[in-house]
């Protein structure tokens, strides 16, 4: 239980910081702020609550947990549930505060196969970072500040692609209010979980794995 609720309160303050900076000071601290954002609240998140979860605050970073035999298939599901449910808490309050919470994740002026290439791309980048720096305990002690300044430069790079979901469920919730933006719905679903997916299999053949 207590992981199930560390999920829920990393995903819910993930979302919840990161997308306020798009909603409430986008345009003061424009595309670097915002990517400061998510990558700092990463960062707290991961040094909070990952002792208790790992922090993993992403279907894809727990599918690809899973593949590497970090986790069972039934507590991979329930780290989904946890992670949904979040994301869904963090976007009613922010729907409650600003009356508008699409705007956070959209496909960019390039349009919708350049936003899913960076989706998959970007996701297999920062888990397989996840996965290396969290293989023993000596990178573990850094995990927080790396992964934490990779999301930030995945932001710097592809918030005018994609928004930098890299997570299915940023999506999920920062949709769930307008169905004219399910048409490209689909891009922040599959992208990050074959990033994930991807990543997750090359570290289990050994490719990205230490000491193989």
């Amino acid at each position: 239980m207590k992981k199930f609720i560390a999920e829920i309160l990393g995903t819910f303050s993930l979302l919840f910081f990161g997308c306020s900076a798009i909603i409430f000071m986008g345009e003061q601290i424009g595309f670097v702020g915002i990517s400061f954002a998510f990558g700092f609240t990463l960062l707290g998140v991961i040094y909070g609550l990952g002792p208790i979860s790992g922090a993993h605050l992403n279907p894809a970073v727990s599918l690809a947990a899973y593949m590497n035999g970090r986790m069972g298939g039934g507590e991979m599901v329930q780290y989904w549930i946890a992670q949904v449910i979040g994301a869904i808490l963090a976007s009613i309050l922010l729907m409650a505060m600003s009356g508008d919470v699409n705007k956070a994740v959209t496909v960019g002026s390039f349009g919708v196969f350049p936003a899913f290439m960076f989706e998959i791309v970007g996701t297999f980048f920062l888990v397989t970072v996840i996965l290396g720096v969290t293989q023993d305990e000596k990178s573990s002690a850094f995990a927080g500040i790396v992964i934490g300044s990779v999301l930030v430069m995945i932001h710097l790079a592809g918030i005018s692609l994609s928004g930098a979901a890299v997570n299915p469920v940023r999506a999920i919730a920062t949709n769930i209010y307008d169905a004219n933006l399910y048409g490209g719905l689909w891009v922040y679903l599959v992208g990050p979980m074959l990033g994930g997916g991807l990543a997750g299999f090359i570290h289990k053949i050994g490719l990205t794995r230490a000491g193989d």
